[in-house]
């Protein structure tokens, strides 16, 4: 099946306005994630209504206002011809090429699709954290207020191309509003979403005490791989 992966992105966080050209280890946020999808064999696009973030990246498609990065994303593929859309959110700059494939496959199994992975005592505890709650392979809800249960939810989706066309047309609910999370307009309006497990050991960039948790995990990594490559050659 054609994919590509549409990654949505804005300049008008409120939870951290302008984060998509926060400067990570030398590279804007939103290259960061736009290389780490290139890492795959799909095409890929930065979806935006601004001409700062269009300007970092090669692929790009320019859309109007949107209420949420599912509907800027339905908004693109209008224009587009694949079968299936994987909608990477733009913090995500430790998404790998194995990420994106589990949710593309599953695509083959459920018409919407997203990751989680373990929770650990860090993302419980933050309020900015989305968790999820599960049967098996179903998601059955997500909430940013949850503590003591549920899965780390992970900003990655996959959708059919028919599936997603049809987004911009759902009721928006007060409980997409109150939590501030698209997924949950296709829960209430009837639909299934499946999930697969994946290891994630990143972070996704939601505040700016995570930039400071991304320097830190990036450092250690570095500094190990540093450590590994100096015993090696002893």
């Amino acid at each position: 099946m054609r994919t590509a992966i549409l990654i949505p992105a804005r300049l008008a966080s409120k939870r951290f306005p302008d984060k998509m050209l926060y400067i990570l280890d030398g590279k804007p946020l939103i290259q960061r994630v736009f290389n780490a999808c290139r890492e795959t064999d799909f095409d890929v696009y930065v979806v935006t209504d601004s001409k700062r973030i269009a300007s970092l990246v090669p692929n790009h498609i320019m859309t109007g206002s949107a209420s949420n990065g599912t509907e800027r994303c339905a908004m693109a593929a209008s224009n587009l011809n694949y079968d299936y859309y994987v909608n990477v959110q733009g913090d995500m700059p430790d998404i790998t090429a194995e990420m994106i494939y589990t949710v593309a496959n599953n695509l083959k199994h459920h018409s919407i699709t997203t990751l989680y992975t373990d929770m650990t005592e860090e993302e419980q505890n933050k309020p900015s954290s989305v968790k999820m709650v599960r049967a098996g392979d179903q998601a059955l809800w997500f909430g940013r207020g949850m503590t003591g249960y549920g899965d780390w939810h992970l900003g990655v989706y996959g959708y059919r191309s028919n599936v997603l066309a049809l987004y911009p047309s759902l009721v928006v609910t007060k409980e997409e509003q109150v939590e501030k999370l698209e997924q949950l307009r296709w829960l209430k309006a009837g639909w299934d979403i499946g999930c697969a497990r994946v290891d994630f050991n990143g972070v996704e960039i939601n505040t700016q005490e995570d930039i400071h948790l991304w320097n830190y995990k990036n450092e250690r990594i570095q500094n190990e791989r540093m450590g590994n490559a100096q015993s090696q050659t002893v």
